[in-house]
């Protein structure tokens, strides 16, 4: 058996809507993994399930997309992970691989997409099952705890600065238009790469934490940076 908390019915978060059942431990099916979670997450996406703001596919369901922990069992067809390797299971965990958008390299748009925590069960357990399509080996030097963000806000900081298409970072002016989870990441690697960072975000705390951080300029949402911009990302 395993420990789980469990969403029966979404209800404002004040209301304690999680609840801590016992389980059965899955099995794995073929490419699926069993894993032992070490640590998951929490996301505003998984307030949004817990409350209903999305709508439920399923009931009961485990929230939870940012799972960091150790393969316990493979499922038969399974080739590039083995028991005892740490890995990460994500938000996005299976698509068709078929459709317009699969082929174009926007799975996140599949229309068959299975979600982590929202579709399938997640990882506020002690195991979760995952299929190898969208699971990542965690190199070791990011400790667990570290590493769950990466597999959220990581994801789409890193993807929306990819999608700037610049080969060459150093010296770029780049703006960050909100500076949330994913903002954070996405500045640091910005100025690990040698671009300079401006920051347009009304909250006070996420300013300071912009400056902490190293932004050269830093403004309310809708102010016009000093400037002409690079390049941009702005908060999903």
């Amino acid at each position: 058996m395993m420990r789980a908390q469990v969403l029966i019915r979404p209800d404002d978060i004040a209301n304690r809507p999680l609840h801590l059942h016992e389980c059965e431990i899955p099995k794995p099916g073929p490419s699926q993994l069993l894993i032992k979670i070490h640590v998951c997450g929490i996301c505003r996406t998984d307030l949004h399930v817990v409350e209903g703001d999305l709508e439920l596919k399923r009931l009961p369901i485990i929230p939870g997309h940012q799972v960091v922990g150790e393969i316990k069992e493979c499922g038969e067809g399974v080739a590039d992970f083995k028991p005892g390797d740490r890995i990460g299971v994500a938000w996005l965990q299976a698509t068709c691989g078929k459709c317009r958008f699969c082929l174009t390299h926007r799975e996140n748009l599949c229309q068959s997409a299975i979600f982590t925590g929202w579709t399938a069960q997640g990882g506020f357990a002690d195991y979760i099952v995952a299929p190898t399509q969208f699971v990542y080996h965690i190199p070791d030097v990011f400790p667990d705890i570290q590493a769950a963000p990466l597999l959220c806000a990581g994801i789409i900081g890193y993807r929306s600065l990819r999608l700037m298409n610049i080969a060459d970072w150093s010296g770029r002016r780049i703006g960050i238009y909100g500076f949330g989870a994913a903002g954070h990441i996405a500045i640091q690697l910005l100025k690990a790469w040698g671009a300079d960072v401006y920051v347009c975000t009304r909250d006070i705390d996420h300013q300071n934490l912009a400056q902490e951080l190293g932004a050269v300029w830093i403004g309310g949402t809708m102010d016009q940076p000093p400037v002409p911009l690079d390049g941009a990302a702005r908060r999903p």
